[in-house]
């Protein structure tokens, strides 16, 4: 048995053939995968190409050579005279093939086996016609039209035994293999002698003939019958040597050919497209050549690879062309944020190899499923000369902001202003507000300075007499609450910027002043302590030039800021503010939509015990109320309870509400929106893809390790961090100490911000702090008893403020002992080597005078200089001699004996400085 992997060029050889030969025929013949000499063939490929080069003299096209006589091409396509009428026959042809219309032969009922008399005429197409006797393969379709003989036949002839399959000899004379036809006049039949090329294949039966016979009926003609090779000859296949049953076929021994011919029409049609793909090929073969390689080739290793691969390239095969991706053909590409480089290859065709190595070039180390910044993903297109257009991706949330921005309000009624204090640190914001609310909160601030954002809904009296509601959210003044000022501007009507008559124009105010045209509300201007005795007319004068070079022009000078004149400690200009607010209220026409679902924004959010995470929000629209499913930002729940402004448990809200809710499973940031869903499912999948896209945007923003900072790094080893870990009340501290401390530092020491969290501090924060090296700050939080024990015993360093600027000035201090010290060299004397003696066990002793100030012994360093050249430096004095007594100084003039350590180099006539070094403390500033 051949082996089942055979090359071209091993199967050339055993068929004695060029591998060209071969390779060229299976290319024509629609053969995949055999390219040259060195391809592999499979064992059916194996076996049909032995079929088509054995035997000898065998050419590329036919497995044997067929002999037969010549034969009148144009007695046989020349078509007969139809006369019904006369009985005449034309002169009998010689096993000519005669070209019949394909059509089915119906059966005909024969009532005996004797010949008949009448004689066959073939009539128009539609008619049906008996076969003429004479059978030969068909070999291929006509081109011309078949032609149809009026030839009568006599009765059969013994002309030869009938050919048996397998048989290497056969008779020169054919029997006939069925009842013939009886006709006037005999025409003899003789066939051609056929010599066999080839042995047929011992483990495979010929296929049968390809049509059936009906009765009566003989073959049908060939598709070139009578061609240059003297036409097909009866017995013999086309390409395969006998077939079954040879002969002349008749009526009688037709029907089994017919079952046989529909036989295999019913397997091409369950194999599919296979054969029909072979036979539109170049070489056009014949159906049942198709259907058997199509056979052998489902039947060979490998074949199924290479039929699903073909199925793939379908459109590619059939069309030759081929779908370009962007960076074959350039031009725009859109994609969503954030960017990952899976993601951009898909989009643009680039390889994330490709991608990977560019980064790597710019200095950048990533993988496939990495998050990129956008213009780091736009580097990479215009490397490829490809426009990449980056969307931002619609997420839930802001989906869910569209339809409460595009929903019908239910009751629109209007609502009342909320007004937000600013100003800087200690010019009486919160005191202002408290008189106005006839409260005390300033006295319960630690430090008795605002650090968190308060918000109180007040009642007060307008112009008209009547009671009117105002919300004052009251915002810290202290620098390291930028954020908290900014989120309070974004969510007012008015802003009340409140300015000490005796300290002016801050930085903070200037600040507050930015925020507030941001957010682009009107702005009133509280002209606080008033009743001070630095509140004189000249620094009022001042102040009202310094709110001029901002932009706001008081109404005194012709301008349209109001200032107002006020002294919360005596109540002065309070009436003359809340008129002033009502005033501008009106103006503004404020309203509210006070049905359906609530929204709102978060003013801080913390984590309290016993409650959980909790959120302190104001209603901005709509109604909440306890039970309603809530999104914010990361959190999401069910609303527990609500506590208004007074600390009093309330059942439902409505717009212009100050809440603080609870129900929600994470800490929201402040500043987030905050909106009621219709359902738990939908709240949480809002809250799930936020966390998502947070998670993205982290991985996109983290510091790049970059291949040059980290060697620089490496190399230098002089950068220092301060590890910290952050704990605080609310989350709005959060941010404001992370930002704060993270801006802290210089090119040598920095703040590294490991952990940050709401809560108290737990024994995780003290595990993690040890094993980082770092500290643990807490604002407005303590540790447990237990907790403190673990940070003892782990020597982790607890520290807890209730005044921020107390916080930020001990890390400011923590950083500044960071740095490297200044060093300065204060030369206190030298001396002159006279003379060097070397002692066994001591080393070198250099006899010296001192030629200028003191030489001393200890807290001081030694310099050795020879002829003007520093020899060594940074040296201790190991040991000073006078005559033979140690001492600790010597003064000018005087000779005594220097042992310096470490160094025996000392040669007469060197020179030794003493010096002390000091060292200076740096700042930050």
């Amino acid at each position: 048995m051949p082996p089942k992997n055979l090359r071209v060029h091993q199967l050339a050889k055993e068929l004695g053939v060029n591998s060209k030969v071969i390779v060229a025929k299976c290319e024509a013949e629609g053969v995949p995968g055999i390219t040259n000499h060195m391809s592999v063939v499979k064992l059916g490929l194996a076996a049909t190409v032995r079929e088509w080069f054995s035997g000898d003299g065998a050419d590329a096209e036919h497995n044997a050579v067929e002999t037969a006589a010549p034969v009148d091409l144009e007695k046989v396509r020349k078509p007969a005279k139809r006369k019904a009428a006369k009985k005449k026959t034309e002169e009998p042809v010689e096993e000519a093939p005669v070209a019949v219309e394909e059509k089915p032969v119906p059966k005909k009922k024969r009532p005996t086996r004797k010949p008949v008399e009448p004689i066959v005429e073939l009539e128009a197409p539609e008619a049906p016609a008996e076969e003429a006797p004479a059978e030969v393969e068909a070999a291929a379709p006509a081109p011309e039209a078949p032609a149809e003989p009026e030839a009568p036949v006599e009765p059969p002839k013994p002309a030869g035994p009938a050919g048996v399959q397998n048989v290497p000899d056969r008779p020169d004379v054919v029997k006939p293999a069925g009842e013939q036809l009886e006709t006037p006049k005999k025409a003899k039949l003789s066939g051609p002698k056929v010599i066999r090329v080839e042995k047929p294949e011992p483990d495979a039966a010929p296929r049968p003939r390809r049509t059936g016979g009906g009765p009566g009926g003989g073959p049908r003609g060939g598709r070139d019958s009578g061609g240059g090779m003297g036409g097909q000859v009866e017995g013999i296949s086309r390409s395969r040597g006998p077939v079954r049953g040879g002969g002349v076929r008749g009526g009688g021994g037709g029907g089994g050919d017919e079952q046989r011919g529909n036989k295999r029409r019913g397997m091409n049609t369950r194999r599919g497209r296979s054969a029909d793909a072979l036979l539109t090929g170049p070489t056009q073969l014949s159906k049942a050549d198709a259907d058997e390689l199509d056979a052998r080739l489902k039947g060979s290793t490998g074949y199924m690879k290479q039929r699903r691969r073909d199925l793939r390239n379908k459109g590619t095969a059939a069309t030759g062309f081929q779908a370009q991706t962007a960076v074959q053909t350039g031009g725009k590409v859109e994609i969503e944020e954030p960017i990952t480089i899976k993601g951009l290859s898909s989009a643009t065709g680039i390889k994330t190899a490709q991608i990977i190595k560019f980064l790597f070039k710019q200095g950048v180390m990533a993988t496939v499923n990495s998050a990129i910044g956008t213009e780091a993903a736009m580097e990479v297109a215009m490397e490829y000369d490809i426009e990449l257009e980056v969307k931002e991706l619609e997420t839930a949330e802001e989906k869910v902001e569209k339809q409460f921005a595009e929903r019908e309000k239910v009751d629109e009624q209007p609502r009342p202003p909320v007004v937000t204090v600013l100003g800087h640190v200690d010019h009486g914001k919160t005191s202002l507000l408290d008189r106005i609310r006839q409260a005390d909160v300033a006295a319960h601030e630690d430090g008795g300075i605002t650090q968190h954002v308060g918000a109180y809904r007040v009642s007060v009296e307008g112009n008209d007499g009547a009671k009117k509601t105002v919300v004052f959210l009251d915002t810290p003044g202290h620098e390291a609450f930028s954020t908290m000022r900014a989120r309070g501007a974004r969510m007012t009507d008015l802003v009340v910027l409140v300015v000490a008559a005796d300290d002016g124009v801050m930085p903070t105010t200037i600040e507050a002043i930015a925020h507030a045209k941001a957010a682009e509300v009107p702005i009133i201007v509280a002209l606080n302590k008033i009743d001070t005795p630095q509140a004189t007319d000249e620094n009022i004068r001042k102040i009202y030039g310094q709110l001029a070079e901002h932009g706001l022009n008081p109404t005194d000078w012709g301008g349209e800021t109001e200032i107002i004149k006020t002294s919360a400690t005596e109540g002065t200009g309070i009436t003359e503010l809340l008129e002033i607010l009502d005033y501008q209220a009106e103006l503004l026409e404020l309203t509210a939509d006070y049905g359906g679902p609530a929204r709102g924004t978060v003013i801080e959010a913390e984590m309290q015990t016993g409650r959980g995470s909790v959120a302190r929000v104001l209603v901005q629209d709509g109604q909440v109320k306890v039970g309603d499913f809530i999104v914010s930002g990361r959190a999401f729940g069910r609303v527990r309870d609500m506590i208004n402004d007074r600390d009093q448990s309330v059942a439902d809200a409505g717009p212009a509400t100050p809440l603080e809710l609870s129900g929600i499973d994470l800490v929201p940031d402040a500043g987030d929106k905050f909106f009621v869903t219709d359902s738990l499912k939908r709240a949480e999948e809002v809250a799930l893809q936020y966390r998502e896209t947070e998670r993205q945007q982290t991985l996109a923003s983290k510091t790049k390790v970059t291949l040059d900072n980290f060697a620089d790094a490496v190399a230098a080893g002089n950068i220092k961090d301060l590890r910290v870990v952050i704990k605080a009340d609310v989350q709005g501290s959060i941010e404001t100490l992370t930002s704060s401390l993270e801006k802290m530092g210089n090119d040598e020491v920095t703040v590294k911000v490991l952990h940050s969290a709401v809560g108290g501090i737990t024994e995780g924060d003290v595990l993690l702090a040890d094993a980082s090296d770092a500290i643990i700050l807490g604002f407005h939080v303590t540790a447990t008893p237990a907790v403190r024990e673990i940070a003892d015993e782990r020597k982790v360093d607890i520290r807890t403020y209730r005044v921020i600027y107390d916080l930020t000035d001990d890390v400011k201090k923590g950083l500044e002992g960071m740095l490297t010290p200044d060093r300065s060299e204060e030369e206190v004397g030298q001396a002159e080597v006279k003379e060097v003696f070397r002692i066994g066990g001591v080393g070198a002793v250099a006899g010296c005078l001192i030629t200028e100030g003191t030489a001393l012994k200890d807290d001081v360093k030694v310099r050795v200089s020879r002829d003007g050249v520093v020899v060594t430096d940074d040296r201790d004095v190991e040991s000073l001699r006078r005559v033979k007594d140690e001492v600790k100084r010597v003064q000018a003039g005087t000779e005594c004996g220097v042992r310096v350590a470490n160094f025996d180099d000392l040669k007469s006539g060197d020179v030794l400085i003493f010096y002390k070094v000091i060292e200076v403390q740096r700042t930050l500033d």
